[in-house]
């Protein structure tokens, strides 16, 4: 049964996390402190409980908790090193643990057991920091709140930082918490509920503050020309500098990438004072942690010509990167860890929005979070005096810390297809659907496009969430609706890697019969359906130059010459031979172009569903329930075809280790000799 006091805990942080007002995602901590019985001598014996290091507030779980013995760890105290070792003081926190299992202590523990107070929060909200980051912090928060709260100067997270808030709360007794220069606030409080209430009025009160006693133009006058473009605009023009964008900030190592064109990005960008806030970068740890030391933000009006911005795209990054080498050389000691990358997590471009990036879709899309965080910050505090974060050095620090390193190293080995995106055609059903389901397990970031844009949806979601799949409409015959399906992709995930080309058809009728609406509907669908897709894919892929794959859905037919299908079997040679004049016209841009020829993959098919099942039956005079094992049975190795068969393919392709394959076709038709490639 779980502890009340954890019970409580509970409820407080995901009351406390589900509102972006109280603090960032997995951002903050919270504990209380109660008594447990002890499983070795039955007797009772002090915990603390707090949230564990890198959890959410908004979602944790008692698994979340770190569990430590309280007279254990304000032991710590007497054997204390000194603030140039208390870094030491985390190892230690092992010492203190209860029990099993549990998370990790995070650097904030002290902080939570010095404290003499039953229970503790520290939160990010972004009131709280605009007063954190103020030039005259200490006196607006004097102003603010009286003596109920007290201004504690910036010191970086860590025992010594918990040392300093426990002092002051000791000698400020009338105190509910404090304001942490350049970081955000800490509040306390007897019961769960006073803590909680203690938490909403330090975070309630600022705002109130700021908004009363805040100038109404903080970010200065507007820009002429800076302004947000019209929204239809605005994501074209996104989409077309997606894929740029991503190619640069990928530089180093591959990364996703998120879009956000909300207001608040937007009137920031449209100010007179954009350009020198965005420069002071961010200041709360937590923020330049995942948003880097400062953006990048494009110097051009919104209407400037896209090709400029592509042009000035490129100098800034250069620009960029040898500042952030510089930056990184200022302050690196021998034992700092090497520098991580010089590429921008966060790239503003004025009338459009922000791009920010990350090792996956989830990780991009908060880096994004944290900078209108920033934004709303620096907000506040121009608002009420002049928005000074913490310093370089002090941002290196963080950035640059041994537990960060540590905690960055044990991180799992990212899956094989982490940072790709791909964009599967038809892949509501059948094949197309289940290699959408096996580029996702196997970590890629994944479009599921189909003529059923609701089908396509509901595909999408039984992947996962809009951080893994989306779906979208596609035609694959119409150029518009497959430049339309590619901008959902770009504006989803900042661009696009791997490619499958499976939407298809299939109408079985002797020569005789087949009109000339079955012939072009087939080659509309499939060869140009191919052509489109591929040549939307090959523009985006090489303006971002980080290479790709593209993989054709063919077809044992597309060798093999059947009865009664002429249009079909046409089209898919069509599409095989796709695949060898792309392999060889697209090799030089690193994109490799292969085709998978499946064969008798009847359950599941779309196709074999809708019509193509009963046809291809009574052609070979059979029941059409019983078509994949004649389809078996004629083959080599006697065993049916399933669309996880022609996934894996799919995989075995573009998965990594064929890194030097392109121009080839892969037979999944468990052998059909007439069918070997010649």
């Amino acid at each position: 049964m779980t502890n009340p006091v954890v019970s409580d805990l509970l409820t407080r942080s995901n009351r406390l996390g589900a509102d972006p007002r109280n603090t960032n995602y997995a951002g903050g901590n919270t504990s209380a402190q109660g008594t447990d019985t002890d499983p070795v001598t039955g007797q009772p014996v002090e915990l603390l409980w707090v949230k564990g290091s890198g959890g959410d507030l908004g979602t944790l779980e008692e698994a979340g908790l770190a569990v430590l013995r309280l007279d254990r760890l304000r032991s710590l105290v007497d054997v204390y090193p000194g603030v140039d070792r208390e870094d030491e003081m985390v190892a230690a926190f092992d010492y203190c643990l209860h029990g099993r299992g549990g998370a990790a202590p995070s650097i904030d523990t002290a902080m939570h057991g010095l404290v003499r107070a039953a229970h503790v929060d520290h939160l990010h909200p972004d009131s709280g920091i605009a007063l954190a980051t103020a030039a005259d912090g200490e006196q607006l928060t004097r102003e603010c709140f009286g003596d109920r709260v007290v201004w504690v100067p910036w010191r970086r997270p860590g025992f010594q930082l918990g040392l300093d808030i426990a002092e002051i709360a000791e000698k400020n007794p009338q105190a509910i918490g404090c304001i942490l220069g350049g970081h955000g606030v800490t509040a306390w409080g007897e019961t769960s509920e006073q803590c909680e209430a203690n938490s909403l009025e330090i975070i309630r009160t600022a705002e109130q503050f700021l908004a009363e006693r805040g100038r109404p133009d903080p970010f200065g006058p507007a820009l002429p020309g800076y302004e947000a473009l019209p929204e239809g605009e605005r994501r074209i023009r996104a989409a077309a500098l997606a894929p740029v964008i991503r190619g640069l900030a990928s530089t180093d190592k591959p990364q996703v990438g998120h879009v956000t064109d909300s207001d608040v990005v937007l009137d920031f960008l449209a100010s007179s004072e954009h350009p020198r806030l965005a420069a002071l970068g961010t200041s709360c740890p937590d923020h330049f942690l995942r948003t880097k030391v400062r953006p990048l933000v494009v110097d051009l009006p919104a209407t400037a010509p896209v090709e400029d911005v592509v042009a000035r795209l490129k100098e800034l990054h250069q620009e960029y990167r040898a500042e952030y080498a510089a930056y990184y050389a200022r302050h690196a000691t021998p034992d700092s860890p090497a520098m991580r990358g010089a590429d921008p997590a966060i790239v503003l471009v004025p009338g459009v929005g922000m791009f920010s990036f990350g090792a996956n879709k989830q990780t991009a899309r908060v880096a994004g979070e944290f900078y209108v965080n920033a934004i709303n910050v620096m907000r506040g505090a121009e608002a009420v005096s002049t928005y000074a974060p913490i310093d370089e050095s002090e941002k290196f620090r963080i950035e640059y810390w041994a537990l960060e390193e540590a905690k960055l190293q044990r991180m799992p080995k990212p899956k094989s297809l982490a940072t790709r995106v791909a964009l599967v055609t038809g892949a509501a059903s059948g094949i197309g659907k289940a290699v959408a389901h096996r580029l996702a397990a196997e970590g890629a970031c994944v479009v599921v496009a189909d003529l059923d844009l609701a089908k396509a949806q509901d595909a999408a979601a039984e992947i996962g969430s809009a951080d893994v799949a989306i779906g979208v409409a596609a035609d694959v015959s119409d150029a518009e609706a497959v430049a339309a399906a590619f901008r959902e992709a770009l504006l989803a995930f900042g661009g696009v890697d791997l490619v499958v080309n499976n939407a298809g058809l299939s109408i079985s009728k002797p020569l005789l019969e087949t009109t000339e609406q079955d012939w072009d509907l087939q080659h509309d669908v499939m060869a140009k359906g191919s052509f489109l897709v591929s040549r939307e894919a090959a523009r985006i892929m090489i303006e971002q130059e980080l290479g790709g794959d593209i993989v054709y859905i063919s077809s044992k037919n597309s060798l093999f010459a059947g009865p009664n299908n002429i249009a079909y079997g046409a089209t898919k040679a069509d599409q095989a031979h796709q695949v060898r004049l792309l392999a060889a016209e697209l090799g030089p841009h690193q994109i490799r172009v292969n085709g998978i020829n499946p064969d008798g993959v009847v359950r599941g098919s779309g196709i074999f569903a809708g019509g193509w099942g009963a046809s291809r039956a009574a052609v070979y005079g059979v029941e059409e329930d019983k078509l994949g094992e004649f389809y078996a049975q004629r083959t080599l190795l006697k065993r049916e075809v399933l669309p996880d068969h022609v996934a894996d393919a799919v995989f075995a392709l573009t998965g990594g280790e064929l890194t030097r394959t392109t121009g080839l076709h892969v037979p999944v038709d468990s052998g059909v000799a007439a069918a070997f490639l010649r």
